[in-house]
């Protein structure tokens, strides 16, 4: 795709945190942008005052950029601001008026219910001909077409069609003459320019009356692409009532933005091929808005999870030791900050690397070496100490306290030595060792743990284990 002229746009609004959903319509927005060498427009739909904060303006820009949606990037433009065109949505909106393309109302909704006998019926028409001005508490509806159908050029959809007749005479100005969001939205697409609208699929219904207002605007419509709506595990759409949805959360909690990216573009498309991890560049420059599926997009978390791993997997070690930082200090740590050791972090931080798959994993994994005695997790403790646990404690005392240090090779077989004495494999004997020094049944490989933790500290806690057994 190449055609600069071609202008896409992102419209949150400023009410919450980012949602997952706004983020994949932002990525497939700017891959569009970037690949014709167009413009990504930002638009704040910040007309609901009531619900609207600066801070999440703030958090809509820091969101975006943290997935690679940078307002320094040529291609980013704005952001503007609805509430700033509300004049010009007034206008169009008497325009319209003027031409006898819409007229004026006092119906109620009990009057409308009352007519109709149904309370899911749309508007009746009663005032289409009635001639009314304007009077404050009259709303301004739009005269819709009785004849023919509205169709929709999607390049997701395909063309949908829409029967006139089936489209209400819908309101789009308030009794207090403020516009509402159907034309507020049109005038601001064709005000900037817009050639393509990337959305959400919950936005297809209002397609044929924005349609019916840009052609009576004389303007010629938007081409339109509405994406699958993303679904839970229980294929219901995801809801902030119910499901994780924002994405400041997920990298609050250690979710990489490159994995976070990759994921959410392969939320309702693929590259053709069976490669998903993939650097946000290759995907961009693969993404064909065309290809993208109709059917809904299951957010699999557990799938997230597995990219992020990967992702943390291939960091050079040294921005691996970086990026878990954050949670290895207040308010993340659970030790005090002058317990932290900075050597010891560096020199378990490669290990750690091979079995967290969240950032914030890392805070369990590494705990044993900067608290002052291990966790008590009473299911860990009850697991490994079975069988004769004391004694098993005690023959590998005795056997680490004469090994070598510097290798952890040379721990492994004083553990194996002792276990040999008990008539135990390595997995058996090294269990309530594990258990004893670091608090858990699983974590870091043992030996390796035992070398950064140093002799001293490793034979006090199995001292302790042992006194614990001994009641």
């Amino acid at each position: 795709m190449s055609d600069a002229s071609t202008r896409v746009r992102f419209a949150p609004s400023p009410t919450g945190m980012f949602h997952v959903g706004g983020a994949r319509s932002a990525l497939y927005n700017w891959a569009v942008a970037r690949q014709s060498g167009g413009k990504f427009v930002l638009r704040i739909e910040d007309t609901d005052a009531a619900r609207n904060k600066p801070e999440w303006i703030d958090g809509i820009i820091s969101a975006l950029a943290s997935i690679g949606i940078s307002k320094d990037d040529p291609t980013f433009e704005g952001p503007y601001f609805q509430s700033k065109n509300a004049d010009r949505h007034r206008e169009a909106a008497q325009k319209l008026y003027a031409q006898g393309r819409a007229y004026y109302c006092d119906c109620t909704r009990e009057q409308v219910q009352e007519r109709t006998g149904s309370q899911h019926l749309g508007y009746d028409g009663f005032c289409r001909d009635r001639g009314l001005e304007y009077l404050e508490g009259r709303a301004l509806r739009f005269r819709t077409p009785t004849q023919g159908e509205t169709v929709v050029v999607d390049l997701v959809r395909g063309e949908p069609s829409f029967p006139n007749s089936a489209i209400e005479d819908f309101v789009i100005a308030r009794g207090d003459g403020s516009p509402v969001f159907l034309i507020a939205n049109v005038v601001d697409d064709l005000d900037e320019g817009i050639t393509l609208v990337i959305r959400g699929d919950e936005h297809l219904s209002n397609t044929p009356k924005q349609q019916l207002l840009w052609e009576a605007l004389g303007a010629k419509p938007p081409v339109w692409a509405h994406l699958p709506v993303i679904v839970n595990e229980k294929r219901q759409k995801l809801s902030k009532r119910r499901d994780k949805v924002a994405l400041e959360d997920y990298l609050a909690e250690g979710y990489l933005p490159e994995a976070m990216t990759n994921y959410l573009m392969l939320l309702g498309w693929g590259p053709g091929d069976d490669v998903e991890l993939r650097p946000y560049e290759e995907l961009e420059q693969k993404f064909r808005v065309e290809d993208v599926n109709t059917s809904p997009a299951f957010f699999d978390i557990k799938k997230l999870t597995a990219f992020n791993g990967e992702y943390i997997r291939a960091l050079p070690v040294g921005k691996f030791i970086e990026a878990c930082e954050l949670w290895l200090l207040a308010p993340y740590a659970i030790w005090a900050p002058e317990d932290f050791d900075q050597v010891a972090w560096e020199a378990i931080a490669p290990h750690a690397q091979t079995r967290v798959a969240v950032l914030s994993d890392i805070t369990a994994n590494v705990d044993f070496l900067f608290l002052k005695e291990p966790v008590e997790d009473e299911a860990s403790w009850t697991k490994a100490m079975k069988g004769d646990p004391a004694a098993l404690l005690a023959t590998a005392r005795a056997k680490l306290e004469t090994a070598d240090w510097t290798s952890p090779e040379s721990l492994k077989e004083a553990v194996l030595a002792a276990g040999e004495e008990h008539s135990l494999k390595l997995g058996k004997a090294q269990a309530p060792v594990r258990v004893a020094v670091t608090g858990r049944t699983v974590g870091l490989p043992l030996f390796e743990s035992l070398e950064v933790l140093g002799k001293d500290r490793t034979l006090a806690r199995i001292d302790a284990a042992l006194a614990k057994l001994a009641g």
